[in-house]
């Protein structure tokens, strides 16, 4: 990656201003995101920032993150690199907004009755992420250990993603299907570790089948009170000591 992304280039003569930084009507000068006081939804600024970031995306998976340039990114997609250094700085920036639009949409998981068939439900859409072509999910997440800025995005994402399935397992204790005190992100990181291992980690292929494996151990571990809250010695005594809630009958 060159010096040039990392530098905010001067506007020289032959720069045009991209339409997203054209004052608007209402006089509004655009900004960094996230400090454009009246900024209309859907207008310039946001179909810019959509084209920005599938850019990104495009460019990152077809080149890497060593063949990702702010150039690039901008000839791809008809914004002007100058309008792109001055909202994003640079490729971090770029890798750090495409991860903050993965907060900005409406997205909660299934609620089916039950836990391992919530815990296959999230699996699936893990299944379905790292599966799919082009390998989008991937790249991000490789290319984000490569950025300060980019990986403090990505904790933020993951945190959010956390924060918005807790409620499987708080649906599931509201049941009576697990005990009060069961650790929710604990019991989400059973169900999808060993399948974000797989994709992300060892580039094999898992499939449906592993997904609903995973989950239904997930469960029924955590009926069995494995995924207590930390300092939960009830819990740890009635797993090491084989209460039955893990061994099938007879």
């Amino acid at each position: 990656m060159s010096d040039r992304d990392h530098a905010n280039p001067s506007p020289d003569a032959s720069d045009t201003t991209s339409p997203a930084d054209t004052p608007s009507s209402s006089g509004t000068t655009p900004s960094r995101p996230g400090a454009r006081p009246g900024a209309r939804p859907g207008g310039r600024s946001a179909r810019n920032r959509a084209a920005v970031l599938a850019a990104v995306e495009g460019e990152l998976v077809e080149h890497g993150f060593d063949g990702l340039t702010v150039e690039g990114v901008a000839a791809r997609s008809g914004v002007h690199r100058t309008s792109v250094y001055r909202r994003w700085g640079d490729v971090g920036g770029l890798l750090a907004d495409l991860l903050r639009a993965g907060q900005e949409d409406d997205w909660r998981p299934s609620d089916t009755g039950s836990l391992s068939a919530d815990l296959t439900a999230l699996g699936r859409e893990v299944l379905t992420a790292l599966h799919t072509e082009p390998p989008v999910m991937r790249a991000v997440v490789g290319a984000s250990f490569r950025s300060t800025v980019a990986a403090k995005a990505l904790r933020d994402f993951w945190a959010d993603r956390y924060r918005r399935c807790r409620v499987v397992v708080e649906r599931a204790i509201d049941r009576g299907e697990v005990r009060p005190g069961t650790d929710p992100d604990t019991v989400l990181v059973a169900a999808t570790a060993p399948l974000f291992h797989a994709g992300l980690l060892l580039g094999t292929t898992f499939t449906d089948a592993d997904v609903v494996r995973h989950a239904n151990a997930t469960a029924i571990a955590a009926r069995a009170g494995a995924y207590g809250a930390a300092g939960d010695d009830a819990a740890a005594e009635d797993v090491d000591g084989h209460d039955g809630a893990m061994t099938p009958a007879g």
